[in-house]
């Protein structure tokens, strides 16, 4: 499995593929694979497949953490892109977004859940949801502002694999942000069972 990480095709994205549009980035994140390298004794490499994301496009979105601007909380949102940005809800649970856009424009892209592929216990269900996702992977707030393009601990690599039949739907959990609640900026892979239930 470790040399499986290591081929030339797992070498992380670059900086240029974070530094676009956010739903463009999105949209091309669906079927990238996660690499993980776990920090375990008999340390191994974590693989999984994107299979769901949402769009969170800066200050004019209205469930975006950026509404309010560079906040001490957000500001990672506004910095270069190819970062992780990593967060609290309920104040349990750890979801991560890879930042967007240009240096100083804000964007970011809601990872929600991704089919396993290497390094998991027989095929665990616990990569449905942000939170759980996270949690299989061991992403927590200390991983904040970790930089993705480097072939480290955690990146995203593209294996060459087809482009998946992607659908769209509105976000999950944004009903507070009025007209924005309503806008299809949750990609996901068509059919794929990993994908959350609505």
């Amino acid at each position: 499995m470790a040399a499986l990480a290591s081929r030339p095709s797992l070498r992380p994205l670059s900086r240029t593929f974070y530094q676009r549009p956010t739903t463009t980035v999105a949209h091309e994140l669906l079927g990238k694979l996660l690499v993980r390298r776990t920090q375990a004794a008999d340390a191994g490499i974590q693989l999984a497949r994107i299979v769901e994301v949402e769009a969170y496009l800066g200050e004019r979105d209205a469930a975006s953490h950026a509404r309010r601007g560079p906040t001490p909380r957000a500001a990672i949102m506004f910095g270069p892109p190819g970062f992780l940005y990593v967060y609290l809800v309920y104040g349990m649970h750890h979801c991560m977004n890879f930042v967007t856009e240009a240096d100083g424009t804000a964007g970011a892209v809601l990872i929600r859940a991704a089919t396993p592929v290497a390094g998991f216990p027989a095929r665990p269900r616990a990569l449905t949801g942000p939170g759980k996702l996270c949690a299989a992977l061991g992403i927590t707030r200390a991983d904040n502002g970790h930089d993705l393009t480097r072939r480290n601990d955690f990146y995203v690599a593209d294996d060459g694999a087809p482009a998946p039949r992607r659908a769209a739907s509105a976000r999950i959990g944004v009903a507070y942000a009025g007209a924005w609640a309503a806008r299809k900026l949750r990609f996901y892979v068509a059919g794929s069972p990993d994908v959350c239930k609505l």
